[in-house]
């Protein structure tokens, strides 16, 4: 007879280093609020009133252009609702106006790099300084997005310095106000190499020891082939966000850069071009797992002009959105405020439409009736993950989700292999 404790000591030993990979690399998730959204507001034109100024302007916009739940639905090119699906279009419009009121802006990046631009070493001084101090203000008064932070240039040759530059200012401000929150992001442009990754992390380890900071966090941003695909032909990402040393957060798609640096036609670049959606892959394969969140990038067609422009738009906008998370991508790039209120109507429609399904087959998953599904762990997962999403950007509630499932949080969360928020 097999001694079967002799072999799984010796398996154990012949697999402890492949046991502690997994274990370090790969810990899930980080059990945090990943937003639906950043917004992107250039460096010199953010104060304390941004975020006040771009919910009152989607709200102006969705009034004008879609100022009731079957006007909305008609703008986004929805079919007409019909029986069970009014009460519902009508509940997603309410959450839409509840969100604009009460956070039009779930995440925010002051923009020092492309939406900023080149500007002289003194003024791009006194924008970031400006900028963290309002920013700082924001924070004091409660009333700043739950998520913010800066862009800065990349650490290629040309902008290494002043993007380094900017961060220490921008940073140096909002520590001397006491308005660093565990909500700070900064995001890296125009990464090209794992070795920037590496220097990113020398920076900030600087920069917190010269101000005796906590461990910062930042974001990637994939908008070069560089860093989709290295010189030896194999995938990078894995790379950078080990070499992040647990720093990395996000990786953010930059749709128009990536598009453009491929030859990709600037009529033809966008988040559904087979480019795009390739990129997109393989950052999702890298981050499976890692707790690293994946963004997809902005549509440039923005809705202004006159109503049928803003429909337009709208469509498009509510279409690529519902893309992204159809594939699992569950954030975005807005950059106007008329987009927020498609943001939500999509996101809100996309889990509404999928609530009671999903809350009945993770009842029947746990013994509590019938779905006509045989889910299996995995899939149960995915089910809590994507309940506790919707309850995340205000599509449901907690409450809403125990009486469907007859789960609490803690319950939900276990399912979803999500560590319980405090």
């Amino acid at each position: 007879m097999t001694d079967l404790d002799a072999l799984v000591g010796d398996l154990d030993r012949r697999l402890a280093e492949a046991d502690a990979v997994l274990t370090t690399r790969y810990p899930g998730d980080r059990g945090v609020r990943q937003p639906v959204h950043t917004v992107y507001v250039p460096g010199d034109r953010f104060s304390v009133r941004t975020v006040d100024e771009w919910g009152s302007q989607a709200k102006a916009a969705l009034e004008a252009h879609g100022g009731t739940a079957a006007q909305l639905a008609s703008a986004l090119g929805q079919s007409a609702p019909a029986g069970a699906s009014e009460p519902q279009r009508e509940l997603v419009y309410e959450r839409v106006r509840a969100k604009l009121d009460d956070e039009p802006i779930e995440d925010l990046r002051i923009d020092f790099e492309d939406g900023y631009g080149t500007r002289s070493d003194e003024e791009e001084d006194a924008a970031a300084v400006a900028a963290a101090r309002a920013l700082a203000e924001t924070v004091k008064a409660g009333v700043a997005p739950p998520y913010h932070g800066l862009r800065i240039k990349s650490l290629e040759a040309p902008t290494r310095r002043r993007g380094v530059r900017t961060l220490d200012h921008f940073v140096g401000e909002l520590a001397a106000a006491d308005a660093l929150t565990p909500g700070f992001v900064i995001t890296l442009a125009k990464v090209t190499s794992v070795e920037q990754i590496d220097a990113m992390v020398v920076v900030l380890d600087a920069v917190e020891r010269a101000r005796s900071l906590p461990k910062l966090g930042f974001e990637i941003q994939i908008e070069t082939p560089q860093s989709i695909l290295g010189p030896d032909g194999t995938a990078l990402i894995p790379r950078m966000i080990t070499a992040g040393a647990g720093r990395v957060t996000g990786l953010h798609y930059g749709t128009y850069d990536y598009s453009a640096s491929l030859g990709v036609a600037a009529a033809y670049q966008s988040m559904e071009h087979p480019v795009a959606d390739h990129a997109k892959n393989v950052m999702q394969l890298s981050a499976a797992g890692t707790g690293v969140h994946i963004s997809d990038g902005s549509t440039n067609v923005l809705p202004v002009g006159d109503r049928a422009a803003v429909h337009a738009a709208w469509r498009l906008h509510a279409r690529l959105v519902r893309r992204s998370l159809e594939r699992g991508i569950y954030q975005g790039w807005d950059m106007h405020p008329a987009q927020l209120p498609t943001r939500y109507a999509a996101t809100y429609t996309f889990y509404r439409e999928g609530l009671d399904s999903a809350a009945t087959r993770l009842r029947a998953y746990t013994g509590n009736g019938d779905s006509g599904y045989l889910d299996e762990p995995a899939t149960a997962t995915a089910l809590a993950a994507y309940l506790l999403r919707a309850a995340d950007c205000a599509a449901t509630t907690l409450p809403e989700l125990e009486k469907l499932t007859g789960l609490d949080e803690s319950a939900l969360a276990k399912l979803a292999k999500r560590p319980v928020r405090s």
